[in-house]
């Protein structure tokens, strides 16, 4: 059988990070990884400069001829089916508001107008990816989410992303359920971790790493803050755990990284709900998304 390759993309507002993805093993091939850093509000042609650098650099190192698609994780709001970019007031890609980048990619590469381009959300694409790296839990019904900057979620049933319907919150997404007194991503985020300690301390951090060696160090506020976002974390995912039959939850994101720090609190909350679940922590965020969004062209 002929072997199906695929171009994965992981955008964010500061970067983009290409490879070639055999589609037919799943896997990312190490060599055609590369990485570009830009800024997203510059025009529009200068930002497709730097994507198309990195995605013939990967094509190039892979020694790969034939790909079989794009597949993009990009950030939100935008139009995933149709490839158009609906990102307005949010500090990047302000130039790509209502354009279709489907077609700016298509064009660039000088591919034709029906070459797969597909795009998915950018933790859609981490819990996807995820469930492919562990074949196991293509048979489960997996929950991921992504903590950092913000709160990022997903639903995945047999390898399928479930968004819709009276089992997942709408599109999938949990930051913005109603939680204590604001919602889920004033509370389990960087800026909500921040938040707890400037609350226990009255100290204002620049940064989480501030914090974060704070802990190590032991100091008590810094721990307790950590603990808070585990049991946050747990408060805010317990319901969402029996509602869709959870049988492995996924975490990633860069606070995951500290999960030493919050998971215990998150732990002891669970046995307490009698929720009986697998626990992952992601240790390779960046490849799980490339992967997440190759699933499209797998599916094909």
């Amino acid at each position: 059988m002929e072997k199906k390759y695929a171009i994965g993309m992981d955008i964010g507002g500061t970067h983009i990070t290409s490879a070639v993805i055999d589609v037919t093993d799943m896997k990312v091939l190490d060599a055609s990884v590369h990485k570009e850093s830009f800024n997203s509000n510059l025009p529009v042609n200068q930002v497709m400069d730097f994507w198309e650098k990195s995605i013939r650099r990967s094509l190039q190192n892979s020694a790969i001829k034939k790909i079989n698609g794009i597949a993009v994780c990009m950030p939100g709001p935008f139009d995933y089916e149709k490839g158009i970019s609906m990102i307005k007031g949010q500090a990047k890609y302000e130039n790509f508001y209502g354009l279709n980048v489907s077609n700016l990619i298509r064009e660039r590469l000088s591919l034709p107008d029906d070459f797969n381009v597909f795009f998915e959300n950018d933790a859609t694409c981490f819990g996807k990816g995820e469930v492919y790296k562990e074949k196991q839990n293509l048979s489960k019904r997996v929950m991921a989410v992504t903590l950092g900057t913000g709160l990022g979620s997903c639903f995945v049933d047999k390898g399928i992303s479930v968004s819709s319907g009276n089992l997942v919150p709408a599109d999938g997404e949990i930051w913005n359920l109603p939680f204590k007194n604001g919602i889920a991503e004033d509370y389990v985020s960087l800026r909500g971790l921040l938040s707890k300690y400037f609350n226990l301390s009255k100290v204002q951090l620049d940064n989480g790493l501030e914090l974060y060696n704070l802990a190590i160090a032991g100091e008590e506020k810094a721990l307790k803050a950590f603990k808070e976002l585990g049991e946050d974390l747990a408060e805010i995912v317990i319901p969402l755990f029996k509602n869709f039959s959870v049988e492995h939850f996924i975490i990633g994101g860069k606070i995951a990284n500290a999960s030493a720090l919050f998971l215990p609190a998150f732990n002891e909350k669970i046995k307490q709900a009698n929720c009986k679940i697998s626990i992952q922590i992601s240790a390779d965020n960046e490849n799980a998304a490339l992967l997440g969004a190759a699933s499209s062209i797998y599916a094909l």
